[in-house]
């Protein structure tokens, strides 16, 4: 393995990692901040009002996603093997 493939396995696991986390990551991001708001129109400051929403969204959103999560990793695995060489 060469210094080029290795970069460019290296970069496309980067961005896997983002693609497989991003809409995870903004689903809690989005529920964090609607809570937010209601706390800030309510005047409730509960810090622990905020972890169970975003828990169940993510969880929620992770298992809607899953297929398309799972189709990307198996691609990403299959590209990754075929590609390595064979001592």
């Amino acid at each position: 393995m060469d210094a080029a493939l290795a970069l460019d396995l290296g970069r496309e696991a980067l961005i896997l990692t983002m693609v497989v986390s991003l809409p995870i990551l903004i689903v809690g991001l989005v529920v964090g901040v609607i809570i937010s708001i209601i706390q800030a129109v309510t005047q409730i400051q509960e810090m622990t009002l905020t972890f169970v929403p975003k828990i169940v969204a993510m969880l929620v959103a992770g298992a809607m996603l899953m297929p398309f999560l799972l189709q990307r990793l198996m691609e990403y695995a299959r590209e990754m093997f075929s590609e390595m060489p064979i001592p």
